[in-house]
C-alpha cells in the first residue's frame, strides 16, 4: 500500500507544482516565465524521484507505468492501482489549485497552440514522450526510477521537453497530468490527444530500447 501512496503524493507534487507554476505565471503577469515553468516541472520530478523512488519506483505517469509493463518489468496486476493512484493525486492537485485560484480558466491544462494543426501536436507529444520514456528505461533499475543518475537524467529530460515543446502542446507526456486540470477546468476539447499520444510514445521507446540496449 505504501507504494500507491508514494505514487499518489509524487503525482500530486508534479501536478501541483508544474501546473501551479503555469497558473502563478498567469496570475503574476509572466513573473515565472516559460523557462521557469519548464524548470519547475523538471525539478519536481527530480526531487520526487529522490524522495520515493525506492518505494514505488517514482512513475508518476500512466504512460511510464504502461511502458514498464510493456517492457516486461512491471506486473499487469499493479498497473490499475498505480494508474488510479496517479490520477487521484493529479485530481487532488488540480482541485487544490482551483480552490486557491478560482478565477483561472485552464488550471494549466494542456491545450495545443492555435497555430498548430492537431495532427502536428499529436505527433509532437508522441516524440516528447518517446524521449522521456527512452531515457527512463535506460537509467531505471527494473521498474524503479531511483538514484542520482535517474533523478538528474529524467528531471533534465522533462525540463528539456518542456522548454521546446511547452509553447506548442504544453509538453504533457503524461495522461494524468493532462486529465486532472482538463476535468477540473472543463477544457476537454483536445484531451484525447494527451491520453493517446503518450502511450504511443512510451511504446515506441520500449521498442527503441530493445534496439539500443547493450548486447550481453
Amino acid at each position: 500500500m505504501n507504494r500507491y501512496w508514494a505514487e499518489f503524493v509524487g503525482t500530486f507534487a508534479l501536478v501541483f507544482a508544474g501546473t501551479g507554476a503555469i497558473v502563478v505565471n498567469a496570475a503574476s503577469e509572466g513573473a515565472v516565465t516559460h523557462v521557469g515553468i519548464a524548470l519547475t516541472f523538471g525539478l519536481v520530478v527530480m526531487v520526487m524521484i529522490y524522495a520515493v523512488g525506492e518505494t514505488s519506483g517514482a512513475h508518476f505517469n500512466p504512460a511510464v507505468t504502461f511502458g514498464f509493463w510493456l517492457a516486461g518489468r512491471f506486473p499487469l496486476r499493479e498497473v490499475a492501482p498505480y494508474v488510479g493512484s496517479q490520477v487521484a493525486g493529479a485530481l487532488l492537485a488540480s482541485l487544490t489549485l482551483r480552490g486557491a485560484f478560482p478565477g483561472d480558466a485552464t488550471l494549466g491544462a494542456t491545450i495545443p497552440a492555435p497555430s498548430v494543426a492537431i495532427w502536428a501536436a499529436f505527433l509532437l507529444e508522441i516524440v516528447l514522450t518517446f524521449f522521456l520514456m527512452f531515457v527512463i528505461i535506460h537509467v531505471a533499475t527494473g521498474a524503479k526510477e531511483r538514484g542520482i543518475t535517474a533523478g538528474l537524467a529524467i528531471g533534465a529530460t522533462v525540463c528539456l521537453d518542456a522548454l521546446f515543446g511547452g509553447p506548442v502542446t504544453g509538453a504533457s507526456m503524461n495522461p494524468a497530468r493532462s486529465l486532472a486540470p482538463a476535468l477540473v477546468s472543463g477544457n476537454l476539447a483536445a484531451l484525447w490527444l494527451y491520453m493517446v499520444a503518450p502511450l504511443l510514445g512510451a511504446a515506441l521507446a520500449v521498442g527503441g530500447f530493445g534496439l539500443t540496449r547493450k548486447e550481453q
